[in-house]
């Protein structure tokens, strides 16, 4: 994941689609990916302009239920 996001210049989600086909927009500027076929989740804020991504959280599918994606 990591090697492929730092090659990567997303400019919209259709972008981060072409790379992570399963990635899901959970709403205000939060993005949700699955590793491990879908054992983890990895949650990370994209400041498209700026190029950036923020990792906000990683953990198992459990623990990602407990959580609200949106605002972390």
């Amino acid at each position: 994941w990591f090697d492929i996001v730092q090659k990567s210049q997303w400019k919209n989600f259709g972008d981060i689609r072409y790379d992570f086909p399963s990635a899901d927009y959970v709403g205000n500027q939060h993005y949700v990916f699955n590793i491990k076929r879908n054992k983890y989740r990895l949650v990370v804020v994209v400041k498209f302009t700026m190029g950036y991504v923020f990792i906000r959280f990683v953990g198992t599918h459990s623990q990602y239920d407990k959580i609200d994606c949106s605002t972390i």
